[in-house]
């Protein structure tokens, strides 16, 4: 994707937020590396997004769910200096849940990160493109 690291992390979380999901944490991974190792690593960033309605339903449903939320979304800089963005994929998450009520909420998370990545892929453009 072409747009700076910051712009693509900006326009991750607004599509996130148009999309119902509020950012519940955001790890700097390059900085955390940073302070806590004295290493350096590419920009990275690990967001925590969270639907609160989609979330109480699965509870709802399976109370342990929690140990699986919030999604994470990835934004990370690629070994050829593009920028990447990534969404748990949350029909196989919650298959780990064993539980065929969750079916149609994992699909509605589903549909909504695809729709994230697609307004991200619009806004900011593909590098090869």
């Amino acid at each position: 994707m072409r747009g700076s690291f910051d712009e693509v992390v900006d326009e991750t979380i607004d599509a996130l937020e148009d999309e119902g999901f509020g950012v519940l944490t955001d790890v700097d991974v390059q900085a955390t590396f940073a302070a806590k190792l004295d290493e350096e690593f590419r920009q990275y960033r690990i967001l925590g997004a969270c639907n609160p309605g989609l979330a109480h339903e699965a509870l709802g449903e399976e109370i342990e769910l929690g140990a699986l939320l919030p999604c994470n979304v990835v934004v990370y800089e690629t070994d050829e200096g593009a920028i990447s963005v990534n969404a748990v994929d949350a029909m196989e998450l919650l298959d780990l849940a064993e539980s065929s009520e969750l079916d149609v909420i994992g699909e509605e998370v589903h549909e909504r990160y695809e729709r994230v990545v697609e307004t991200i892929d619009d806004s900011v453009g593909d590098a090869d493109a």
